[in-house]
């Protein structure tokens, strides 16, 4: 629950950010500071139970694949074959590294 919750506020911060417009708007920077706040408190929270490997690598591709789709999906981002292979090949890494013996 830690970990979905530090990629939940990790997505919502990168998001604000690019709200923030280079962090010249006040609440999207306020948003952006206070998201990664709790996502790296929350990821280190998670730390107590889960190898540092496994959940760096499923909070970071979890947090790239789903921005990538929120830019394509809601900003205007093009889809394009790189752009998905390149998220396909990220959560192919997430799952060999947790093939490998998630501890």
């Amino acid at each position: 629950m830690t970990l979905s919750g530090a990629i939940l506020a990790e997505i919502l911060a990168t998001t604000s950010m690019k709200y923030s417009e280079g962090f010249s708007r006040l609440w999207p920077s306020l948003a952006t500071g206070a998201g990664y706040l709790l996502s790296f408190v929350l990821l280190a929270h998670t730390l107590k139970s889960i190898s540092v490997s496994t959940a760096y690598a499923i909070w970071s591709g979890a947090g790239t694949a789903v921005i990538a789709a929120v830019g394509m999906l809601f900003l205007g981002e093009a889809l394009t074959a790189a752009k998905v292979i390149g998220v396909l090949l990220v959560i192919a890494g997430v799952v060999v590294l947790n093939l490998n013996g998630a501890h």
